[in-house]
């Protein structure tokens, strides 16, 4: 396994701390072969906004959990111990317990979610504030000066 050291991007760049970190925490959770349970899939439904579908059957609504924390979407689930009593020949259908992290960018949000079929549906959505979109600005004539006044007379 080879192993990067990100620390010259620190030195020669300004500005480019959070592309760094994202990259310096992408090396390192697959470094530890993250869990792929439960699968997944993120696809993109549109300029700014994006589904993240992930497949949970056996898991009821409210056994699910969704959570926004800041920059981060938390989806967890927790089975009931419903099988005492049960004898299983084959079990197949894994209903362990999971969390699993996506790390979001800035002013995404999630827009809602919905469990169909088996898969729970993660709406997101970017949404850039006002104040931090472009703004044209006008520019404004100069006003006559007293000097170019009294240059006419």
């Amino acid at each position: 396994m080879r192993t990067f050291d990100l620390a010259p991007l620190y030195r020669a760049t300004v500005g480019f701390d959070q592309m760094a970190d994202l990259m310096d925490r992408v090396i390192r959770d697959n470094a530890n072969a993250q869990t792929t349970y439960p699968p997944y899939n993120i696809e993109k439904t549109g300029d700014d906004a994006w589904a993240i579908e992930i497949a949970v059957a056996g898991f009821t609504d409210d056994e699910l959990n969704v959570e926004q924390r800041e920059n981060a979407l938390v989806v967890s689930a927790r089975k009931a111990d419903d099988d005492q009593g049960r004898t299983y020949l084959h079990r197949g259908i894994a209903t362990r317990a999971f969390e699993r992290r996506f790390h979001l960018a800035d002013h995404v949000r999630v827009e809602g979610a919905r469990h169909v079929n088996g898969m729970l549906i993660v709406e997101l959505k970017r949404e850039v504030p006002e104040a931090l979109k472009p703004r044209r600005i006008a520019i404004e004539k100069p006003a006559e000066t007293v000097e170019h006044q009294i240059a006419a007379e």
